[in-house]
C-alpha cells in the first residue's frame, strides 16, 4: 500500500471553486502529515485507498490529518459522542460566504482580522472559525450553549495559539441565539449557523438506518459523523430554531451586515422566505451547495 497512497486528480467539480477538497484525498501526503492515518486506510473496491467512514474513530482521524495538512492546525480533538464534520463541505461554507462578503468589496474577498464573523453553535470542533481563520485571516467569535462544547472549543483554540483570532463565548440561555452574545456597539460582518436540523431523537435514528441502509451497510452502524443530542436536533426541528433566529436577527440588524444559516430541507425556504419578507429583510439570498449525494443551501439575509 505504501506505493499505491496518492489517489488521482479526479476534481469533485460540485464543491466550490476554492475549496482545498476538490480533488480525491492524497492519503500519502495525509499520512505524512499525520502518520497514526495509516493505521485506518483500507483499499475499496477498486484497490484504490481509503477509510472506513463507518468508523468514528477512523472519520476523526481523517479529520486531522486534513486539518494538518491543509490549514496547519496542528492540535485538535473532540470529546467522545460529539459531531465530527465532514471538512470539505464546511469549507464549502465559508467559501460561499466569503463570496457574499466580496459582493460589498468590488468583488474582492475581504481578508484579514478586521473581517469579523459571528459563528452560532460552535460546536466541540470549532471547524468553520479555524477554517475561515487559516483560508482568508478573518477573526470569529464563536458561541456555544453547551457548556462542554465550549470548553472543547476552546481548549483547541488555546493549543493552536489562535486565542487572538478566535473568541469562544458561552451562550447562557437556550432561548436565545444573539441576545447575551453581541455585545452593545460590536460590529460583524456576517453571521452563520448550522442548525440542528431535526425534530427529535428517533427522526435522528431513522434517518441514519436509511443512509445505512441506502448504502448497503448494517443499519445498526450508527452515526458516523456522531452528534448529539443538542447538535442534531431541537423541539420543532429546524423550521422552528431558523424562525427564532431571523425574529432575533432583526434586533441586532445594526450589528450585523449579513446573516446567514445552512439549511437542509428545500421545504423549509417558503416558510424563510415569508418570515423574513415580513420581518422586512432588504436582501436575501439561497446559495445551493452539493457534497456527493447530500445536497443543502445556505440562506443569507440583510435589513
Amino acid at each position: 500500500m505504501a506505493d499505491q497512497l496518492s489517489n488521482n486528480n479526479t476534481e469533485k467539480t460540485n464543491l466550490h471553486p476554492r475549496n482545498l477538497h476538490r480533488g480525491r484525498y492524497d492519503f500519502k501526503e495525509l499520512v505524512k502529515a499525520l502518520p497514526a492515518l495509516r493505521n485506518f486506510i483500507i483499499e475499496n473496491e477498486q484497490g484504490e485507498p481509503t477509510v472506513n467512514f463507518t468508523n468514528p474513530e477512523a472519520v476523526k482521524t481523517i479529520n486531522q490529518a486534513l486539518l494538518k495538512q491543509s490549514y496547519g492546525i496542528a492540535s485538535w480533538d473532540i470529546p467522545e459522542g460529539f459531531l465530527c464534520p465532514p471538512i470539505p463541505g464546511r469549507a464549502d461554507y465559508i467559501h460561499y460566504i466569503a463570496d457574499v462578503l466580496a459582493e460589498d468589496n468590488q468583488g474582492t474577498i475581504p481578508t484579514g482580522n478586521s473581517v469579523r464573523v459571528l459563528d452560532i453553535g460552535v460546536g466541540a470542533n470549532c471547524i468553520y472559525p479555524l477554517i475561515g481563520h487559516k483560508a482568508y485571516g478573518w477573526s470569529f467569535v464563536g458561541s456555544e450553549a453547551d457548556y462542554i462544547a465550549a470548553a472543547s472549543a476552546k481548549k483547541i483554540v488555546d493549543a493552536n495559539g489562535l486565542n487572538k483570532a478566535i473568541d469562544i463565548r458561552k451562550q447562557t440561555s437556550y432561548a436565545h441565539i444573539f441576545d447575551g452574545i453581541i455585545q452593545p456597539g460590536e460590529k460583524f460582518d456576517i453571521t452563520m449557523c448550522n442548525p440542528p436540523f431535526h425534530s427529535s431523537s428517533k427522526e435522528v435514528q431513522a434517518k441514519s438506518q436509511r443512509k445505512w441502509e441506502k448504502l448497503g451497510q448494517d443499519a445498526g452502524a450508527g452515526l458516523n459523523f456522531g452528534g448529539r443530542n443538542n447538535e442534531l436536533w431541537c423541539e420543532g426541528g429546524e423550521p422552528r430554531f431558523l424562525n427564532k433566529m431571523m425574529s432575533e436577527s432583526k434586533e441586532f440588524s445594526k450589528s450585523c451586515k449579513w446573516f446567514s444559516s445552512l439549511i437542509s430541507q428545500k421545504t423549509t425556504l417558503p416558510g424563510c422566505y415569508k418570515s423574513l419578507d415580513y420581518l422586512g429583510a432588504a436582501e436575501v439570498k439561497t446559495i445551493n451547495m452539493s457534497q456527493g449525494q447530500k445536497t443543502s443551501r445556505i440562506l443569507v439575509w440583510r435589513f
